[in-house]
């Protein structure tokens, strides 16, 4: 099945996480480059796991799951074992605006974590809309060691410029002029 990639906002954006392993750890990792507005609710989590909890600040509840816990968030991660509690959470969100993503079952899911590549303002992602993670991740390892380093420097200079200069066709061919050199530049 094919996702609609869609790349969201999440300031302001509730997300809880279920869970406190290794794969709990994992969706950490990739949320807390874009929003800190995370609680997490574990009986038990990994030394890593309760490391990135302190390092950003997120909101800790030691114990599990509770009916009615997803109530005031906008995403929740069910990043368990416990199939019987993947299914449990993602019905209780279906009268909700709550979306769901159940780590590796997506029978519950309304979304997926796509594998990404994060570089300043440059996000791009690759998804295989679930049919094999690992492809995902050697296409997004692969990309990111073609990747230049100037990347960040030469968004920050287009996103100035475009504050700078007025709209119009003479401001699109000049960033596009631009786009082509950078390119020439660091992908031969």
């Amino acid at each position: 099945m094919a996702y609609f990639p869609m790349f969201m906002d999440m300031h302001d954006r509730k997300v809880l996480v279920v869970g406190g392993g290794a794969i709990a750890h994992e969706k950490l990792e990739k949320l807390v480059q874009f929003t800190k507005e995370i609680t997490v609710i574990t009986p038990e989590m990994s030394v890593e796991t309760h490391t990135l909890i302190g390092e950003h600040c997120l909101t800790l509840y030691h114990r599990p799951y509770r009916t009615g816990d997803i109530e005031g968030f906008d995403l929740v991660i069910v990043a368990t074992d416990t199939i019987d509690l993947h299914r449990l959470i993602y019905e209780e969100s279906r009268d909700t605006r709550v979306l769901v993503n159940s780590v590796d079952d997506t029978r519950y899911c309304d979304f997926i974590f796509p594998s990404f590549v994060k570089e300043g303002d440059l996000t791009v992602a690759f998804s295989t809309g679930g049919a094999s993670p690992a492809f995902a991740k050697h296409i997004r390892r692969w990309f990111q060691s073609i990747l230049p380093d100037e990347v960040d420097g030469f968004l920050q200079k287009m996103r100035r410029l475009r504050g700078e200069l007025p709209k119009g066709k003479e401001r699109m061919k000049t960033f596009d002029e631009m786009v082509e050199t950078f390119f020439r530049e660091h992908f031969r």
